[in-house]
């Protein structure tokens, strides 16, 4: 009985500390993803167009790779509802945004603004529901905010002249930064949870 005892106590700050980590793995890779692609687009948008336009509809297909890797982060009896709708969202926004740039940038943007709306949504509830559990979540949950905001921007001002494939770039530096910082704040959470054990 005992040990019966034990093994729950461990349990649930065991897991925690493996979808911590799990979570700060993606989060310096979605950092790194994100800081590479800001300077190919900041590069090729200059200089090829075609590049661009696939590196557009490389942005939206990144995320549902980094969503399945969000689930398998989480532990099973944890509800990953908001991942699987990101992640239908995210392969619909792929063709959407493959589609309109056909009709041209603006309507790409408008498609990828209405994606970083509902995103930014989904990644403020997570951030909020994993903060109680694995703190660190702070980042999370500004970025998500701060997504809502810009595909707001994004598809008010998808018409206008200032816009283009390259407004993405500081969209993702944006999410770079807060990535980093959640990765590095999970850092911190790991340790005290590990110390806890």
């Amino acid at each position: 009985m005992n040990s019966s005892i034990e093994s729950t106590k461990t349990t649930g700050p065991t897991t925690a500390i493996q979808t911590a980590k799990s979570l700060r793995s993606l989060y310096f890779a979605r950092t790194a993803f994100s800081v590479i692609w800001v300077i190919l687009i900041s590069i090729f948008v200059k200089t090829n167009s075609g590049i661009a336009g696939i590196l557009f509809i490389i942005y939206p297909a990144w995320d549902v790779i980094a969503t399945y890797l969000d689930i398998r982060a989480n532990p099973p009896h944890v509800s990953k509802t908001p991942q699987y709708v990101n992640a239908v969202i995210g392969v619909l926004t792929t063709i959407g945004v493959a589609l309109a740039l056909q009709k041209g940038v603006p309507a790409a943007l408008m498609v990828f603004g209405v994606w970083a709306l509902i995103t930014g949504l989904i990644q403020l509830i997570l951030g909020l529901r994993r903060r109680k559990e694995l703190g660190g979540q702070w980042p999370m949950i500004i970025s998500g905010g701060q997504s809502m905001l810009a595909g707001s921007v994004f598809i008010a001002m998808a018409n206008s002249p200032t816009m283009g494939i390259s407004s993405l770039a500081g969209y993702s530096a944006f999410g770079a930064f807060y990535f980093l910082l959640a990765a590095i704040r999970l850092s911190k959470n790991i340790k005290d949870l590990e110390k806890a054990v």
